[in-house]
C-alpha cells in the first residue's frame, strides 16, 4: 500500500513540475547581418531590403571590445520608420583571479511595426569599418 502512495505522490510531482514549466516561444529572426567586412559598406554606410511582418521586434547584437563606439540604425518602410544612435558600452566583470568584458549596445531596443511591409535597413559605423558586429531583428 506504500508503494502505490509514493508512486501517486512521484506522479503527481512529475505532473505538477510539467505543468509549472512555460514552454519557449520560438522567436524568429526577421533579419541578420554580420558587418565584419569593409566591402560590405558603400561609402561608409550599409543598406539593405528585407519584408518584415506585423509585430514586435528586439534588436540584439554581437559587439567586442573593437565593434564601433555608435552604431546609427534606421528603418523605413511605407508606414513604419525607426532612426536610435546605439552607443557599445563595456561591462567589466571581475573574477577574483582576472577582470574581462562583456560588450553591448544601449539604446531603443524594442520596435513595433505596424503591418507586413517592405524595410530598408541603414546601418551606419560612424566610421569604424573595420571593428565587426552582428546584428539581429527578432520577433518577440
Amino acid at each position: 500500500m506504500k508503494k502505490v502512495i509514493y508512486v501517486g505522490i512521484a506522479i503527481a510531482v512529475v505532473i505538477a513540475l510539467g505543468l509549472s514549466i512555460e514552454p519557449k516561444s520560438e522567436k524568429t529572426v526577421a533579419y541578420h547581418v554580420t558587418l565584419a567586412d569593409p566591402k560590405l559598406y558603400t561609402d561608409g554606410i550599409f543598406t539593405d531590403t528585407f519584408e518584415i511582418q506585423k509585430g514586435i521586434y528586439q534588436f540584439s547584437f554581437v559587439p567586442n571590445g573593437d565593434s564601433p563606439q555608435t552604431l546609427s540604425i534606421t528603418l523605413k518602410g511605407v508606414t513604419f520608420s525607426f532612426g536610435e544612435d546605439f552607443h557599445l558600452e563595456g561591462i567589466s566583470h571581475e573574477t577574483g583571479i582576472s577582470t574581462y568584458y562583456t560588450w553591448d549596445y544601449l539604446g531603443k531596443k524594442v520596435i513595433q511595426v505596424p503591418d507586413y511591409q517592405e524595410l530598408q535597413i541603414v546601418i551606419n559605423p560612424r566610421g569604424n569599418l573595420l571593428g565587426s558586429v552582428s546584428v539581429d531583428l527578432t520577433r518577440t
